[in-house]
């Protein structure tokens, strides 16, 4: 999954690799560069040749140099003097190249002028001979001789310069070789490209008779390099001549290649349209104030957008082959191709078509030069006030409105159109300090588009950064920072030709920018990094990028965190040389504090690295398992963690040990089927027969949950203050669904390198009942304290991970689990060796170190072979969901994965939905005029509504409270009830299911199966975020923690997370269950029950953060807590009541325990206002009012004996009592008895049942009431109240 800050939740990058072919040919291909620079002038200054006339007046400057302003010889040295420097612009004479510290010899540049025929034929073998096998240029003035002749021949001088002699270019082409570059700036240049295209094609024929005909004399001779690689730029076409304009210059063309600004100025200002800039002549435009390297001043600030113009033309027009060949392989042929476009434009409207070969598409019509000449005009119009008057320049808004044009793309695009246009324009800002943060994010945002966008940009970046270094006046003393060693080294900017293409764009500017101060950009950087790093990892491990990333894991940006270890999973992802040297770093130790780190997505992206840490699929040695071991027991201890996606990755990261140690797991998955076929686990619960195992979330009578996604959590709603937070998490759905950016959100998966077996048959080897029987009988006491245990017991103790991660309450991490343990169990069955039968004490001997039969077992069986990875399948894509109502209440059938392959990633799948929406986008909710902020607003007028209403009713006091609004027949007994705080929606849970009812309008709005196995029961809800988009949290006995959106409102409800709240709860119908309260203000969620503790969990970090033990032998019954004294007070089965200070560490946090209750204490309130007081009711029916800070109650009410159920209201003074003995009673604050409930309005006097649950309502006098006769009823104050 390279995010920014999108952060999908991490994913990383893709799937893709270049293999060994194609990285070798793509090296190879980006190596070229321009070594020497052959500059031959034939002018002949004062002498014009014979069959060119010239007009009068007739352009005259050549290299902006009039040569009748001087002696003939001194013009013509001073003309070459200009023309190398002009070239230099564009390659400096000894340019220092990006190397790993070896100096490369210098550019050389060679003058001729006037030269014979010998001179030239010296000069281009000498510079061959230097350049080797590097790309030599050869420069061709012949304003000074006649024109090219139709046999291919151009002209230079005898000695005494008495004559004009043919240079044949089929001589040339010998003399020069290839690679090279010829320009051509002469009348009917057009013939020369002609006549060289035609004696290479003679050459390749001489060539091809000669192999085969051994007497040729060609034959003898070392093969000629071929012509093919050679490219031509000329002024114009065959029948063509140069244009004669007085006012420009006599080399347009040379002007147009080596000083394309001072050009461009000065033909814009030739035109019609620079009427329009009063002012502006060709005298002001040479005093243009700046440097052309310093993007600051006006004159720089135009190259920079010259720059930027002519690389987006280019990328746009020329096929990508092309632009890779000739604007990406060689700086200074770059540079040229570049400058050819701004010749093409101006020379053709003097009736004058430049050449080149390879041809160029005609770009001079491109609709990017009308931005150029904006960009020129927005410059020319201040030229006046700059120089007279000294105003400060206003920089063009050229970049921040291409950027804008990018975003619009991002934005509003749709499948199946172009590559954006903006692309390279995007690449070129990242050289900007002002606009580099906003850059950075949208290449964040279009990389995490998928493998294609990694390749246009890879395709766009090479070789953009290097060149503007290249143009720094000083780029001799220029240095980069890059990774030698483990901390970074300065050195020269040497040769980066040498290195690969990756490494040439945008490596050393990204290692750069990561020295910087500003740190705000280093996610970002790191997330692109991410990215690009599934194209070539050998190139990130030459670069050191292992012992960097490291040092960035304490960071305290968490997106840097996060994204840092996804590089990291993504290096050493099946490439052992980058595994070994993370070994050396320490990296997987390194790693470990990521696994407790507050930040979900950064834990996931944690265990994604270790995970693939440990699924390289290299040999093993014994060192590696004792790595492998302790990594895999590391793991283990996120077994109970909060984050449904951390604990998804964790199935994924174990499957790859499964995977690499596959003998060893079937040994001890054979173990575990013996043992469970010797032991019978009857239900807790004990209803009749044993197929009360097989799990309820099968059931037939809910309608089909959809698959969750854990993004959604409820760390996004939790507080107020979070509201308006855009949640920024890792998990990307599978394709066509929803998924998180990560500047934002990567995506490649984490795929094991071998595959898993599976049955071929419809059923699971282990049904989710034999599994859950078997994690039952298994000791779980050493899941709390996997560190210490013998590495001898590995496998046994991450098979039991695995098989309470396959009751995981969450279905995908569960369904993962299963996948996994039926693969091992499948081929453990099917392989059973003689050791089959195993006596306990076997498994704790040492297995083998290093598994050699891996990935055997499935071709030995007859299985399916394994088969390689596809970019769109995975396990978990095909997650089976829950059946229908209409279905039998049984498991799915097990369905063969594809191949059999392992799990890989859910948070980092293969492939990305074009245009998902990434976190980074700007959410709906802060657009003023949107649908979800109008209904936010609607929502908060609504609460505040209520707040007022229901407060003046219990100001004036209720006296009564028996008037019945509400009755119907739940589908279920009624076990827990809860009111919506604002709306009219009341929860009513029975054993396993939820249904919601209006009870204003007596309807039945849904009702739904909870998930939980049908040997558990609900025993508490609360609503999260009740203000606003609710959410509903259920627990239940077995200690699992389930969280629901889209409930009562006409939507199938969705589960947005779940896990175990509490570990070490066994279920039992004598218990009190799960308890919890919940803190909307600081999103922590407080649990205990059947358990010696309370655990506080923080919603927003999905993580434990605290532990308090009880102290007490017996369960816990109610808990209620204040945010503002940070006091959690808890009701006991042994009838005491206990107050404990969270701020306080364990051993002092109880301050406060009250034992005047003689038996279960049935509710046990803290009243939230400042010196609010204690409330408490046990069975007996006393009612003890304490002040927390006095050992003894304050007051004490007796009501009536055998309570089964009881509420307080939270707002008025009272308190509803309810009884076995089929009646409710209702008392004030006195304890006065305002109300006696027994009997049900219109049903004829009949008697209410047993009472099971009641509620109060948050702000309304309203009492709810369940009976064991399935009756739900609602009780409110009078109506005159009302």
């Amino acid at each position: 999954m390279l995010t920014i800050g999108w952060p999908s939740a991490v994913v990383f990058v893709f799937g893709f690799r270049l293999n060994y072919k194609q990285k070798t040919e793509y090296v190879k291909s980006s190596k070229m560069k321009t070594v020497s620079v052959a500059l031959v002038l034939c002018l002949n200054v004062g002498v014009d040749p014979p069959d060119v006339v010239k007009t009068s007046p007739c352009a005259r400057l050549e290299c902006w140099i009039d040569p009748l302003s001087m002696s003939p010889q001194k013009a013509l040295e001073t003309i070459g003097a200009n023309l190398q420097k002009q070239y230099e612009n564009w390659q400096p004479r000894g340019w220092p190249l990006f190397s790993c510290g070896a100096t490369v010899a210098d550019a050389r540049y060679k003058q001729s002028l006037d030269p014979t025929v010998d001179e030239v034929k010296k000069l281009c073998t000498s510079l061959r001979r230097n350049a080797k096998e590097e790309r030599v240029l050869f420069h061709y003035n012949g304003h000074g001789v006649p024109r090219p002749t139709v046999n291919g021949e151009i002209w230079v001088f005898n000695k005494n310069y008495t004559q004009y002699i043919p240079l044949s270019i089929y001589d040339l082409q010998t003399w020069m070789g290839s690679p090279s570059i010829f320009v051509y700036d002469c009348s009917n240049a057009g013939i020369i490209v002609k006549s060289f295209k035609q004696f290479a094609l003679q050459r390749e024929q001489e060539l091809e008779v000669a192999a085969i005909n051994p007497s040729h004399p060609l034959a003898q001779m070392p093969l000629p390099p071929s012509m093919k690689n050679c490219i031509q730029l000329a002024a114009c076409e065959a029948s063509e001549l140069l244009p004669m304009n007085p006012d420009l210059p006599a080399d347009l063309f040379t002007s147009c290649l080596t000083t394309p600004i001072k050009i461009a100025l000065r033909w814009f200002c030739m035109q019609k349209s620079a009427k329009l800039v009063p002012g502006v002549t060709l005298d002001l435009i040479e005093k243009i104030p700046g440097r052309l390297n310093d993007r600051r001043t006006p004159l720089g600030e135009l190259n920079w957008i010259f720059t930027a113009i002519t690389d987006t033309i280019a990328w746009n027009v020329l096929p990508r082959d092309l632009f890779q060949k000739l604007f990406r392989q060689d700086l200074l042929v770059a540079s040229l191709f570049r400058n050819f476009l701004l010749a093409e434009r101006i020379m053709r409207s003097y009736n004058c078509t430049p050449v080149s070969s390879p041809r160029l598409p005609p770009t001079y019509m491109h609709a990017m030069w009308q931005a150029w000449d904006l960009a020129v005009d927005i410059c020319l119009s201040q030229l006046p006030t700059i120089i007279e008057e000294g105003t400060a320049f206003r920089h063009s808004p050229f970049f921040a409105e291409q950027l804008t044009a990018f975003q619009v793309w991002l934005t509003m695009g749709v499948e199946n159109r172009n590559p954006p246009e903006q692309l390279p324009i995007v690449l070129q800002v990242l050289l900007s300090q002002v606009h580099r943060l906003r850059a950075l994010d949208l290449l964040g945002r279009f990389l995490d588009l998928g493998p294609w966008a990694v390749s246009l940009v890879r395709t766009a970046l090479h070789l953009l950064y290097l060149s503007d270094y290249m143009r720094q006046s000083h780029i001799k003393s220029r240095t980069l920072y890059f990774y030698n060693s483990p901390s970074f080294c300065s050195a020269k900017f040497y040769s980066c030709l040498d290195v690969y293409a990756l490494s040439v764009g945008i490596f050393p500017y990204v290692l750069k920018l990561l020295q910087s101060s500003a740190r705000e950009l280093r996610p970002l950087l790191v997330f692109i990094w991410a990215k690009i790093l599934a194209v070539d990892s050998e190139a990130c491990l030459q670069g050191n990028l292992i012992a960097n990333c490291l040092e960035q894991l304490s960071d305290p940006h968490p997106l840097l965190r996060q994204w840092v270890a996804i590089c990291l999973g993504r290096i050493w992802q099946n490439f052992d040389p980058a595994r070994w040297c993370g070994v050396r770093d320490s990296a997987h130790e390194k790693l470990y504090t990521l696994l407790s780190d507050p930040i979900p997505e950064v834990r996931c992206a944690a265990v994604f690295a270790l995970g693939t840490f440990v699924g390289n699929s290299a040999e093993r040695t014994d060192h590696s398992t004792t790595i492998d071991h302790n990594v895999a027991m590391m793991l283990a201890q996120l077994i109970n963690d909060g984050s449904p996606v951390v604990r998804k990755e964790l199935v994924v990261a174990l499957s790859h040990l499964v995977v690499q140690y596959e003998s060893n797991f079937c040994t001890v998955a054979l173990q575990f089927i013996e043992e469970e076929k010797n032991y019978m686990v009857p239900s807790p619960a004990n209803t009749a027969e044993p197929g009360n195992l097989t799990p309820v979330r099968d059931s037939p009578a809910i309608p089909r949950l959809r698959s969750v996604n854990s993004y959604t959590n409820i760390r996004a709603a939790t507080t107020a203050r979070n509201l308006n937070k855009s949640l920024q998490n890792l998990n990307l759905n599978e394709e066509g669904g929803p998924a998180a950016f990560s500047p934002g959100n990567l995506s490649t998966s984490s795929s094991a390198s071998s595959t898993l077996g599976s049955p071929d048959n419809d059923e699971y080897i282990l049904s989710f009942e034999t599994i859950d029987k078997m994690r039952r009988v298994s000791s779980y006491s050493s899941l709390n304290s996997l560190i210490g245990v013998s590495f001898n017991s590995v496998y046994t103790q991450i098979w039991r991970v695995l098989l309470h991660l396959a009751a995981d309450p969450f279905p995908e991490v569960s369904d993962l689990a299963m996948k996994v343990l039926n693969s091992i169990a499948y081929k453990a069955t099917v392989n059973a060796r003689p050791q089959r039968i195993l006596d306990s004490g076997s498994l704790t001997r040492s297995a083998p170190a290093s598994p050699t039969s891996k990935g055997t077992h499935i071709h030995q069986a007859g299985g399916s072979p394994p088969m390689p990875s596809t970019s769109s399948s995975s396990l978990t894509n095909e997650v089976p969901k829950p059946p229908a109502r209409e279905q039998p209440a049984t498991r799915p059938p097990y369905t063969p994965t594809l191949g059999g392959q392992a799990p890989h990633s859910h948070q980092f799948p293969r492939t990305r939905k074009m245009f998902d929406k990434g976190p980074e986008q700007i959410p709906e909710e802060h657009d003023l005029e949107s649908q979800v902020r109008m209904e936010r607003q609607w929502r908060f007028l609504r609460n505040t509504r209520v707040r007022r209403h229901s407060r003046s009713i219990t100001q004036r006091g209720v006296s009564r409270l028996d008037d019945q609004i509400f009755i119907n027949r739940n589908p279920g007994v009624p076990s827990v009830v809860k009111f919506h705080p604002f709306n009219t929606c009341i929860a009513v849970a029975d054993k396993d299911s939820i249904c919601f009812w209006d009870w204003e309008k007596g309807e039945r709005l849904d009702y739904f199966y909870n998930g939980n196995p049908r040997y558990t029961r609900i025993t508490a809800m609360e609503y999260l975020n009740g203000h606003d988009c609710s959410l509903l949290l259920t627990a239940t006995d077995d200690g699992a923690l389930r969280i629901w959106k889209n409930f009562a409102d006409q939507k199938n409800p969705e589960m947005v997370t779940a896990w175990q709240g509490l570990s070490d709860m066994l279920p039992t119908t004598r218990g009190a269950g799960m308890v919890v309260d919940w803190e909307q203000e600081t999103g922590l969620l407080m649990t205990s029950g059947d358990v010696r503790v309370i655990r506080i969990w923080d919603t927003d970090r999905e993580m434990k953060v605290q532990d308090i033990p009880t102290g007490a032998d017996s369960c816990v019954t109610s808990l209620s807590c204040d945010s503002q004294r940070s006091l959690i007070v808890a009701g006991l089965g042994d009838g005491s009541v206990r107050v404990f200070d969270r701020r306080m560490g364990p051993n002092e946090c109880r301050v406060m325990t009250y034992r005047e209750h003689g038996a279960w204490v049935v509710k046990a309130h803290l009243q939230k206002e400042t010196d609010g007081h204690i409330i408490s009711v046990s069975v007996n029916g006393d009612v003890r009012f304490f002040e927390p800070r006095i050992p003894d109650s304050i007051n004490v009410l007796q009501t009536v004996k055998g309570l089964t159920a009881l509420d307080i209201h939270p707002q008025a003074n009272l308190f509803a009592c309810g009884s076995m003995n089929q009646f409710i009673a209702v008392y004030n604050a006195n304890g006065d008895v305002i109300s006696n409930i027994k009997y049900y309005d219109g049903f004829m006097g009949q008697r209410i049942g047993a009472i099971s649950c009641l509620a109060f309502h948050p702000y309304w006098p309203h009492l709810a009431v369940g009976s064991n006769d399935y009756y739900m009823s609602i009780y409110s104050a009078e109506k005159r109240l009302r």
